[in-house]
């Protein structure tokens, strides 16, 4: 759910455990591409928080999107 970035499902922060799985199996053998669209998805994720007033914290925002590439 955008802006606030949170799991249609569960609302927990996305890429909850669950969306992980799926990014990790919808981009099966293709590494660089899921690499390259978490990190699209963390820099619009970021913006959105600074337009909602936020201030996000970048090390965190960040381990939380490259968690899906584990």
């Amino acid at each position: 759910m955008r802006p606030a970035w949170l799991c249609r499902n569960c609302a927990a922060a996305w890429p909850c455990s669950r969306a992980q799985l799926d990014l990790v199996a919808g981009f099966y053998g293709h590494s660089l591409a899921l690499a390259l669209y978490l990190t699209s998805c963390m820099d619009e994720a970021i913006h959105d928080l600074y337009s909602l007033g936020g201030r996000p914290d970048l090390a965190m925002m960040h381990s939380r999107f490259s968690a899906g590439c584990r």
